[in-house]
């Protein structure tokens, strides 16, 4: 089972509604692939986080009132017997009730977590793993022509590769990595002692140039931004000075060389 494939099925795995060999398949895969089992405990955090915050109501009497009224059932006040068509419409109301409620505290328990925020997580998640595993690079050279056709061949898009070693900050290779439920490029550079991995992949809404944006977490620097439908996350331990420079001379190479 490859990483679409069990990304496919978490919910289905989340909620033990698989058949046993698929699920089988998807726990071994969780094994060995940390960023498909990221993403389960992202969505396992979501799916427990719904179940302890959800508040359940019983629909009142009002609320029964209302929707017999709607359907053009008349209200006997006066006969207790139970009425199997009010009790179902009563119970239809209590469900459409529990939904809008369950609905509006997941919106705001996750709504505000920013889309940025969600992939700052992945891009620190993936260059933690790629330093601690000592998996920088799948292809190590500092010739971006021998990077860039490597990557180009296994994506299904053409990453713009530059070396910066001019400018201080020399390409040392680059690798596959999973992130946004999409394989990505990461172009893998130095500076002195320090790694910065630079996270991108094709998004139509960066068709017009967008401001770098910063992120501090976990002891690391993020900036992001979009040019030419990419979109470019800049990760590492620099201070924020020297990954400015390096996000700006990048930017500049690139235009230069427009994406070759």
């Amino acid at each position: 089972m490859d990483c679409t494939q069990t990304r496919d099925c978490l919910h289905g795995y989340i909620d033990r509604e698989l058949d046993p060999v698929t699920a089988t398949a998807l726990e071994q895969h969780l094994q060995s692939c940390a960023a498909c089992r990221h993403v389960y405990e992202q969505q396992s955090s979501v799916r427990a986080a719904v179940g302890r915050h959800a508040v359940y109501y019983t629909a009142s009497g009002d609320l029964a009132d209302r929707i017999r009224a709607k359907i053009g059932i008349a209200t006997d006040k006066t006969d207790a017997r139970p009425h199997w068509p009010n009790r179902q419409w009563l119970q239809l109301g209590a469900a459409v009730a529990v939904t809008a409620v369950v609905t509006w505290i997941a919106t705001a328990q996750l709504g505000g977590q920013r889309q940025d925020e969600i992939l700052a997580e992945q891009v620190i998640t993936g260059h933690a793993r790629s330093v601690l595993t000592n998996h920088l690079t799948d292809v190590v050279s500092s010739d971006q022509h021998m990077v860039k056709p490597w990557l180009s061949s296994r994506l299904d898009f053409s990453p713009p590769v530059t070396d910066l070693t001019t400018d201080g900050f020399p390409l040392v290779g680059g690798r596959l990595d999973y992130l946004d439920n999409r394989p990505v490029a990461v172009l893998v550079y130095r500076h002195r002692q320090h790694v910065i991995n630079l996270f991108t992949w094709p998004d139509p809404k960066s068709n017009q140039s967008t401001a770098v944006k910063t992120l501090s977490r976990q002891g690391y620097h993020v900036l992001h931004w979009g040019d030419a439908g990419m979109t470019f996350w800049a990760i590492s331990d620099l201070n924020q000075d020297d990954l400015d420079t390096f996000t700006s001379a990048f930017s500049k190479q690139a235009a230069l060389s427009g994406g070759k």
